[in-house]
């Protein structure tokens, strides 16, 4: 994994949250297709005054996702040899860590439904914005937007921040 490509994801992955973010809150999780913009102004150049041509690769939105349930709709995704990676942006809600730190583990509850239940019940979680995108060469970049309390946002960037969602994304370019 180059440093390039870190760094090019990690631009992917905020432009994806800034394009996500333009529709507010309360949004389901969105797919994205990352391919390279030369082959994309190739294929259609009417894009080129919409897109970053001197960007790597270009975020392109697909369609809804098939489930609700983000793992079956992964599990169910191939993308074509032309798409170099992906990225999906989803909200979710967090917890300071010391709270977080005495929830049971998902195993010890049986259902991971429980465990989302008691952190979207919970008076001290934190609505936020994640947006998770991957290469087929496995680099990976994470983006979290915190919703602030007081109109103001706090943003988190870092390549680890969701481990789980990362390898499931990798795998639908397998």
């Amino acid at each position: 994994m180059s440093a390039s490509h870190a760094q090019h994801l990690s631009a992917v992955a905020r432009e994806v949250e800034d394009f996500v973010s333009t529709a507010g809150w309360d949004q389901p999780p969105q797919l994205f297709a990352l391919v390279p913009t030369a082959e994309l102004l190739d294929a259609q150049p009417e894009l080129a005054g919409q897109v970053d041509v001197g960007a790597p690769l270009t975020p392109v939105a697909q369609d809804a996702l098939p489930s609700e349930d983000l793992a079956e709709a992964l599990g169910g995704i191939m993308w074509p040899e032309a798409v170099q990676g992906c990225a999906i942006a989803q909200e979710i809600v967090v917890l300071p860590p010391e709270v977080e730190d005495r929830l049971p583990a998902g195993e010890e509850t049986g259902d991971q439904a429980v465990l989302q239940r008691i952190a979207a019940e919970h008076p001290r979680r934190r609505e936020a914005r994640l947006v998770a995108a991957v290469l087929r060469d496995g680099t990976a970049a994470c983006v979290l937007r915190i919703r602030g309390v007081n109109g103001e946002d706090e943003v988190v960037e870092h390549p680890e921040l969701a481990p789980n969602l990362t390898d499931a994304l990798l795998a639908t370019l397998r």
